[in-house]
């Protein structure tokens, strides 16, 4: 004779029979039902990173060519180089043009504090079919400014190269003009968006779909591929700096921005992450804005960029993270790129849809030194 107790058993093995059934055999059951899906009731869906989300197809272009009117962003690429640059920045742009632009056929700009030489502009403009402009930098845009105590500079780059500060000695200028100037050039005036390319870079797989237009469609400032921290000794009054500013401007910070991926402490101190600059596709009209504009000219003016040797990198990323919504910053998951001695190389059903070349064990996206992971958390 079965006592209650059995029965309740018997009832309860009977329900979660049925509901294995029923999970395997009727899909929507199945997700209704799930514990995941019983959870989010509770706490509320999880976000992706928005790079989570595949590039529409409308993007794509197929490689046969088509008789379409093609819809196109206003925008270039970017090439910061001397003549002595010429074979690494062939061998970049040879890339870009099998990779991507031999089907989208983006104009360039490139630019250098001294002209061209012919023999320069020749091998350039026999790699590609597209428009190709060179621009010299005016020498204001830079030259240490006047005002720049220069016994002062020079102690600051003699110690850190005595300290073994990687670049300790080099680069100002360089890190100056990215920062603040580039995007002021006569030549980049009639763009809206830019991509960035230097010498010697590696990319490895097809980008078949337009960057640009993504960047412009879903209101993207500033797009990336590697991330990591920066070196503290070349820039230790930077965050101090900085937090002067919002102080003084704290109606220029964005709702929405992307603090979390700057600091652990609400913006006490700096974590030291940022976007490789060495890559980037973003809006000029982001930095030309109110908010950046005055934001480089309070850094600029404290001359850490002499005093210390204040990067590019970490000053785009401030920049871009706190006056634009974290969802304006785009990490390009799908564009596989080397930049010595970092790479970021696609993954899985990416790396296949890519026809990626880079071999998908070394990459740099989780490794210790990667700030990727704390991109991820601003959107968790």
């Amino acid at each position: 004779m079965m006592t209650p107790m059995r029965y309740i058993l018997l009832v309860l093995g009977l329900i979660i029979s049925i509901h294995y059934i029923l999970s395997f055999t009727h899909e929507e059951y199945g997700k209704a039902t799930s514990i995941s899906n019983i959870a989010e009731q509770w706490t509320g869906p999880k976000s992706n990173p928005p790079y989570k989300t595949p590039v529409p197809d409308g993007y794509y272009k197929p490689d046969s060519p088509l008789d379409l009117q093609d819809r196109k962003a206003n925008a270039s690429f970017v090439m910061l180089v001397r003549n002595s640059d010429l074979s690494g920045i062939m061998s970049s742009m040879k890339q870009i043009e099998d990779r991507f632009n031999r089907k989208f056929q983006y104009p360039y700009v490139f630019l250098n504090d001294e002209p061209f030489t012919q023999s320069f502009k020749d091998h350039i403009q026999a790699l590609t079919n597209t428009t190709v402009e060179f621009g010299v930098i005016p020498s204001d845009h830079w030259h240490q400014p006047s005002w720049v105590d220069e016994d002062r500079a020079t102690k600051s780059r003699d110690e850190m190269v005595r300290n073994n500060v990687i670049y300790g000695g080099t680069y100002r200028n360089m890190c100056r003009f990215n920062s603040g100037f580039f995007y002021r050039h006569e030549l980049l005036q009639q763009y809206r968006y830019y991509w960035r390319v230097e010498p010697d870079i590696k990319l490895f797989c097809d980008v078949d779909y337009d960057p640009f237009l993504v960047m412009q469609d879903q209101n993207k400032v500033y797009g990336f591929t590697i991330s990591l921290y920066e070196y503290q000794a070349t820039i230790p009054t930077l965050w101090n700096t900085v937090k002067s500013f919002i102080n003084a401007n704290p109606d220029f910070v964005a709702p929405g921005n992307a603090m979390e991926f700057l600091s652990d402490d609400g913006g006490e101190s700096y974590n030291l992450c940022h976007f490789w600059s060495n890559f980037e596709i973003g809006d000029l009209d982001f930095w030309r804005g109110e908010a950046y504009s005055k934001f480089f000219e309070y850094l600029d003016e404290q001359g850490g960029f002499y005093y210390e040797r204040w990067g590019d990198a970490p000053v785009h990323s401030i920049g871009a993270a706190l006056f634009a919504k974290k969802e304006q910053i785009h990490f390009f998951n799908d564009i596989g790129y080397r930049h010595e001695p970092f790479q970021h190389c696609p993954q899985g059903d990416v790396h296949a849809k890519g026809k990626c070349w880079c071999d998908p064990g070394q990459n740099f996206d989780y490794e210790w030194y990667s700030c990727l992971n704390r991109y991820d958390k601003i959107f968790s």
